[in-house]
C-alpha cells in the first residue's frame, strides 16, 4: 500500500488539489504575474515550460517520490501556484514540503501560512511523519524568512549542493520541523492565521 496518496486539503482560505494538466492555463497566468521564472535563485517554470513541469511532477508522483498540488485561492477562485510533498521516504516517515511557488500578487498575504498549516497538519497528524523538511537556495532570503516564520529550524547548509540552470552552484539551506515540535508550531500557525 502506498503511504501517500492524492488528497484534497482545504480550509476557509485555500484549497490544495491534486495537480493535473486541467490547471495548465491558470498556472501559466499565475507564473506570468511577476515573471517568476526570471528569478535566478528559484525554479518556477516559464509559461512555455508549464506543461512539461506538470508532467514532470506527475511522473515523480507515479514513481512514489512526490505528491504535487495546485494551490487554489478561494477568494480568487483559481490556481495561484503549486506545491508538493517531495523526497518522500516512507520507511523513515519523513518528507519535504517544497517546489512551492505563488503568483506575485498573493505573496505576503498570509496565503502561505494557510497552505503550510494544511500540509504540516496532514503530514504529522494523518501520515504520522517523524520529520518534515524544507529546502531553499541560500540567496532566496524571502523563502528562508517564510520558512523560519513557520517555526522550522535550520539544520544546516549543503554547500555547492546543486548546479543551477545558469551554471552557478547552489548552497542549499535545510530546515525541518520534528514531530515533537508540531504542537508548538501548530499553536504558532493558528495564531498567525488569525492575524
Amino acid at each position: 500500500m502506498t503511504w501517500i496518496t492524492p488528497i484534497t486539503l482545504q480550509d476557509d482560505r485555500v484549497e490544495l488539489v491534486p495537480l493535473s494538466q486541467d490547471y495548465h492555463s491558470a498556472l501559466v497566468e499565475a507564473a506570468e504575474d511577476g515573471e517568476l521564472w526570471k528569478l535566478w535563485y528559484t525554479s518556477v517554470p516559464a509559461p512555455d515550460g508549464m506543461s512539461a513541469e506538470i508532467d514532470r511532477r506527475l511522473g515523480l508522483q507515479e514513481a512514489g517520490s512526490m505528491l504535487p498540488f495546485a494551490i487554489i485561492d478561494k477568494a480568487l477562485g483559481k490556481p495561484v501556484g503549486m506545491t508538493t510533498y517531495m523526497n518522500i521516504e516512507a520507511p523513515a516517515r519523513r518528507l519535504e514540503i517544497g517546489s512551492t511557488w505563488y503568483r506575485k500578487s498573493v505573496q505576503r498575504t498570509g496565503l502561505n501560512t494557510h497552505v503550510k498549516y494544511l500540509m504540516l497538519a496532514h503530514a504529522f497528524e494523518t501520515l504520522g511523519c517523524n520529520a518534515v523538511e524544507f529546502r531553499t537556495h541560500f540567496f532566496n532570503r524571502q523563502s528562508r524568512t517564510a520558512i523560519e516564520r513557520l517555526g522550522a529550524k535550520l539544520d544546516g547548509i549543503l554547500r555547492s549542493h546543486m548546479i543551477m540552470p545558469d551554471g552557478s552552484l547552489r548552497d542549499t539551506c535545510v530546515y525541518s520541523i520534528l514531530t515533537h515540535e508540531w504542537a508548538a508550531v501548530k499553536t504558532h500557525l493558528d495564531f498567525m492565521k488569525r492575524r
